[in-house]
Formats: structure tokens, C-alpha cells, sequence
């Protein structure tokens, strides 16, 4: 893959001391609404990062503690992901920086995994398969089971979060050449969930098979195309 990069203006800076007002925050109390995640996606528009900005704001309700957009131009991968809220972390010329005409993105609440920056999605991966960014909403009821499993077998964690389990189960290589690593993955894990991936090539979005974490699907210019099933 050395013709593929991943261009990455993320900030490693800490905010955890204090709250969403920029005051001290006060142990033990939440002084902001806490809503899960919210992922968003855009494919195929000249202005993604922008929209995705908008979309995230829209979705500010969902998590305040961190945001990020993924891009992609179809042969590279830009990324930006910090603390604090949307306009927080996407501020001056940033969203210029994110070229490309698809783009996902996401803001978190820590459901799972603690709150560093480290654990700020979209996550990006480089595999056999190319470049892979995922947004992810929920939880995992057998996410320690699978990380044990995924870790007895070699395979290193750069998070805390359950996303990074799902690329984990989609990276690994399967013994038949006519095997969908997606769906392998997706019928690895359970819970509430709903995500979006990037590739260089396509947008995928999946939720859990009973919609506890639904996924909204709408389009500017042509009819969309989706699949309901395993």
C-alpha cells in the first residue's frame, strides 16, 4: 500500500480537567447532556467536509467530549480528531485540509473506553485490504470476548474502544478466496450498534440486526441503493 497515505492533523492536547463551559470541573457532577455517539457520512459531494461539519453539529447532542472527520480523494486518507466540541476542534482553515468527496465523522461519548484522545474516532486502519476509516455508535456485549481472542492471536490494540475490534475481525485474512471479511465480522459481534466505514472506494453503513441504533439514510442527487439482511 505505498501509494496510499493517511495525512493526520490530530492533537494530542488534554481537556479532562475541566468541563464543556471551559470552568473546573466539579467531581462528580455532569454538567452537560450525555447522548451516546453520533456518526455521520457523506459520499460522493465536492464539499463532504463541510457537510460532515454540519452533520456533526447537528449531532452534538449525542457526545461532547470529542469529534473527528475522515476524508478520502479516492487514494488518500485525511483525518482530524481532538477533545472538546465540534467547533472546538474544527477551527481556522481545518476542514480545507480534509480533501476529498467522501468523508465520515463522529462524536463521541465514552459508552466504552476511556476518555483520551487516543480513543477519538473515525479509527483508521491499513490492512490487505487497503485503508479503512470506521465511525461507530454503541456497545459490544461480547466485545471482552473477542479482544481476548483477537489478542491471544497476535493482534495489537492501539485503543480501548469496541470500533477497533470491528477492524480487528474485518483485517484478518480468511482461508477461502470467496469470503466477505464484512459480513465474517459483523456476524462476530453483538449489541446495539450502528457504524459507518470508508474505503477508498465506497461507504458502508450497518446497525445492529433489531435497529436499537438506527442509521437515517438520505440523498442529494440520486436514489440510494441499500441491502437488509446478515
Amino acid at each position: 500500500m505505498m501509494n496510499k497515505k493517511v495525512h493526520s492533523g490530530d492533537s494530542t492536547f488534554d481537556k479532562t480537567t475541566r468541563n464543556q463551559t471551559g470552568l473546573p470541573a466539579v467531581k462528580g457532577m455532569q454538567d452537560y447532556p450525555k447522548h451516546y455517539c453520533g456518526v455521520f457520512g457523506v459520499f460522493g459531494h465536492p464539499n463532504a467536509a463541510e457537510i460532515s461539519y454540519y452533520g456533526l453539529y447537528a449531532l452534538q447532542h449525542r457526545g461532547q467530549e470529542s469529534a473527528g472527520i475522515v476524508t478520502c480523494d479516492g487514494k488518500d486518507f485525511y483525518s482530524h480528531r481532538d477533545m472538546g466540541l465540534v467547533p472546538q476542534v474544527f477551527k481556522g482553515n481545518v476542514l480545507t485540509g480534509l480533501k476529498g468527496n467522501n468523508a465520515i465523522g463522529h462524536t463521541r461519548y465514552s459508552t466504552t473506553g476511556s476518555s483520551h484522545v487516543q480513543n477519538v474516532q473515525p479509527l483508521i486502519v491499513d490492512c490487505n485490504q487497503g485503508n479503512i476509516a470506521i465511525a461507530h455508535n454503541g456497545n459490544l456485549t461480547n466485545a471482552a470476548e473477542l479482544r481476548d481472542e483477537l489478542e491471544a492471536g497476535g493482534n495489537i490494540f492501539q485503543t480501548t474502544v469496541d470500533s477497533e475490534i470491528i477492524l480487528h475481525l474485518i483485517a484478518r485474512p480468511s482461508a477461502s478466496p470467496d469470503a466477505n471479511s464484512l459480513l465474517d465480522a459483523i456476524r462476530r459481534i453483538q449489541g446495539a450498534y450502528s457504524l459507518v466505514m470508508l474505503t477508498e472506494k465506497e461507504m458502508i453503513g450497518v446497525r445492529d440486526p433489531h435497529g436499537f441504533r438506527p442509521l437515517s439514510l438520505g440523498s442529494i442527487w440520486k436514489v440510494l441503493r441499500y441491502h437488509e439482511g446478515p
